[in-house]
């Protein structure tokens, strides 16, 4: 049914969040792109909550658009807004098999990527008449090398999660099978923070670029005028001197 095409079920301060067609290999129709703009909702909404998990079911992360529902209906419902956007509390993508063309991008909305180990990740749009319009040309120079995201933009040929940890795009490779459970455990880690830093936190690193000094020192200060006056900023120094765990409200 429609409202399965993302799923999502949520672990202590984490979300995760289903690509749920294994038999089109997770390619993203208006069903997937309505849910995950709602599943980005239900992350950002819901104060307990404080960082998310993407995965595909099945084989795969996402092999990109569906092209048979794009002849059909053209560009899916809420794809588009979702590579723009992603979200705004931190997304992490567990990625088995292969991560492509649109699929990639997905994954580069995301602000961390642990993948299996022998994980394929590439954007082969250039092969069949097309260019990676879905922000790959855009994010992957800003990850990677500009060498290499020129090849893997022009040749059309994937690399693997070995070469994108040693580039710095993959933050950790996984056992193959594992990629979830590694990526769960990430995020729990950064859910024992306070949500409103960690929110912060991702906006600094990722609106860094294109920023003089002057330009981000002022960004930062209306961040600061919010999460140094919160409520978990205060509760943050309480709970260390009583040498206790934080009881974080998001607010």
């Amino acid at each position: 049914m429609a409202e399965d095409a993302v799923l999502t079920e949520k672990r202590g301060r984490v979300l995760l969040i289903t690509l749920n067609r294994p038999e089109a290999r997770n390619a993203v129709n208006s069903d997937v792109g309505r849910g995950l703009l709602a599943a980005c909702a239900q992350l950002e909404e819901d104060a307990d909550l404080t960082a998310g998990v993407l995965t595909g079911a099945g084989k795969g992360f996402c092999s990109g658009m569906d092209l048979k529902a794009f002849l059909e209906g053209g560009m899916p419902e809420g794809f588009g807004e979702f590579l723009a956007k992603g979200a705004k509390k931190p997304l992490i993508a567990a990625i088995e098999g292969f991560a492509l063309a649109g699929g990639l991008e997905v994954a580069l909305a995301c602000d961390l990527l642990v993948a299996a180990a022998g994980v394929k990740l590439g954007i082969p749009e250039t092969g069949v008449g097309l260019f990676a319009a879905g922000g790959a040309l855009m994010r992957l120079p800003r990850r990677i090398p500009y060498g290499v995201a020129m090849e893997m933009a022009l040749t059309a040929d994937p690399i693997t999660a070995e070469r994108a940890h040693e580039l710095g795009l993959v933050a950790r490779v996984a056992e193959k099978g594992k990629s979830l459970e590694v990526a769960l455990e990430l995020a729990e880690r950064i859910a024992r923070n306070a949500p409103l830093a960690v929110s912060a936190s991702k906006q600094l690193v990722r609106e860094t670029a294109g920023r003089t000094e002057e330009e981000f020192w002022a960004h930062q200060q209306a961040l600061s005028a919010v999460v140094f006056k919160s409520e978990d900023a205060k509760e943050g120094p309480l709970a260390f001197a009583q040498k206790r765990a934080p009881n974080w409200q998001g607010k």
